[in-house]
């Protein structure tokens, strides 16, 4: 019995994303229907029932968030693919929020339109798996906490803040990451757009405290529980109440508390210290570690059955080394902010001072970065910061100093040499990942076409034709 070809709607008001759209769904045997801006694309899913919808945010009349939330309402079963030219934290996390399957920002990939394609068609055969995909939460407050970066590692973390958001209190969250990567940045995002967002956000470093005043801190006591305890004290758990209790450090926890938050988190109540009556939690739990927590687990310093409660849903925060192309943005960013805090008003970077920057590679992550940019801040008395401001990653003989793998031990060790080296590295990693696209490479990399074609030119590269 022959079937029907799934009927998917493009909705955009760039002619060239339309048609190259149509191209690859043609290739695929899907059936194309195309709408123009958001009105168009309701009028479309209500006449026309696509299985699937692509949809770009800035559109005119109505845009992409607006018509999402609408087309949700009438059926919130159809899965909806948001695209778009320039994402943001603040948009990722609203298109998830409001029921969006999947969100990619342009310029996008040929494989991953057919792969999100055909995952967003096995979604609907599955009713309950769509159900829980397409849970819909609308946030009044979209709050930065310095979540910066337009990456592709950090889009995912922007999608599955906006996923996990939307998720009842009782599933806990575990975020892995070196030390400066922005763990309790992630964690205070999930916070302010989950539903419980009014409620406290209570953390606590489980590495500050010895273990009998951090088991004091967490549970409370009762007056009289112990030498000095001259009243009753609420701990971090019953402050929290309905809200975010984010414990950093999980991994450094000894046995006893390990085995005293095992309980609590699955009794989802606790005793003050001292006390017999059962206090009852409702708050989330997010928990943090810079450790390798299942290696921990396979040594046996840490509960197997504690490490399986706690990571319900688990959240990698990459390096900065990994993730290179948000630190120009990063820096900026530190730039203005460090303007405003420090009445100064320095423009930006010069192209070696960034170059170095870039290069780096950054043991303490974005923490670094930020200390970094504030010093220079601080010392720049012109307009621009130049690299005497960054002198601290400027010497060659520096422990901290750059290290890429193309560079031979062989080669020359000079600034110049290595920022040349790295540049050429750069180009050749954006010109790859847009398999040639020089416009969407020079896009990515914040610069002009016209400059990064300049620096193709001087380190003799020439991109491929694109192909699809």
């Amino acid at each position: 019995m022959k079937t029907d070809p799934a009927k998917i709607l493009i909705v955009d008001d760039d002619e060239k994303i339309v048609f190259a759209f149509c191209e690859v769904l043609k290739k695929e045997k899907y059936k194309s229907i195309v709408a123009r801006n958001g009105e168009e694309a309701l009028e479309k899913v209500s006449a026309m029932s696509p299985d699937v919808v692509f949809m770009d945010i800035t559109m005119p009349k109505l845009d992409g968030l607006d018509a999402l939330g609408r087309i949700k309402e009438q059926n919130p079963f159809i899965p909806v693919i948001i695209i778009t030219g320039y994402g943001t934290m603040q948009t990722a996390i609203k298109a998830m929020q409001l029921g969006a399957f999947e969100y990619l920002t342009k310029p996008l990939d040929v494989d991953k339109i057919r792969e999100v394609t055909r995952r967003a068609l096995a979604s609907i055969r599955s009713p309950m798996a769509a159900a829980e995909q397409h849970a819909s939460f609308k946030a009044d407050i979209i709050q930065r906490y310095e979540l910066v970066g337009n990456s592709v590692a950090m889009q995912e973390i922007y999608k599955l803040i906006g996923s996990v958001s939307t998720t009842p209190n009782h599933t806990s969250v575990l975020i892995i990451g070196e030390s400066g990567t922005g763990k309790e940045l992630v964690a205070r995002a999930i916070h302010s757009n989950s539903a419980n967002a009014n409620e406290p956000f209570v953390g606590i470093n489980c590495t500050v405290l010895p273990e009998t005043l951090l088991e004091s801190e967490l549970f409370g006591y009762e007056k009289g529980a112990f030498t000095g305890a001259g009243e009753r004290k609420l701990g971090k758990f019953e402050i929290a109440r309905g809200g975010t209790i984010f414990l950093d450090e999980i991994g450094n926890l000894s046995p006893n508390l390990q085995q005293k938050l095992l309980r609590v988190l699955q009794e989802r109540e606790f005793e003050r210290v001292g006390g017999n009556d059962p206090i009852h939690i409702e708050g989330r739990f997010i928990a943090a570690t810079n450790q390798d927590i299942e290696r921990e687990v396979k040594k046996g310093n840490f509960r197997e059955d504690l490490f399986y409660r706690l990571n319900v849903v688990a959240i990698r925060v990459p390096p900065l080394r990994e993730r290179r192309e948000d630190i120009s943005l990063l820096a900026n960013y530190f730039l203005s902010k460090y303007n405003d805090q420090l009445k100064k008003s320095v423009k930006g970077f010069t192209d070696d001072a960034m170059a170095l920057l870039q290069a780096y590679a950054y043991p303490g992550n974005v923490r670094e970065l930020e200390n970094l940019t504030e010093r220079a801040v601080m010392l720049t008395r012109g307009e621009v910061i130049l690299p005497d401001a960054l002198g601290e990653i400027t010497a060659s003989d520096s422990d901290k100093a750059v290290s890429l793998p193309v560079v031979s031990p062989a080669f020359s060790k000079s600034r110049d040499h290595v920022i040349n080296m790295f540049e050429k590295q750069f180009l050749v990693e954006q010109l790859r990942r847009h398999r040639g696209n020089v416009t969407a490479a020079a896009k990515t990399s914040k610069m002009t076409r016209q400059n990064f074609q300049r620096l193709m030119n001087k380190h003799k590269l020439r991109a491929e034709p694109f192909r699809a």
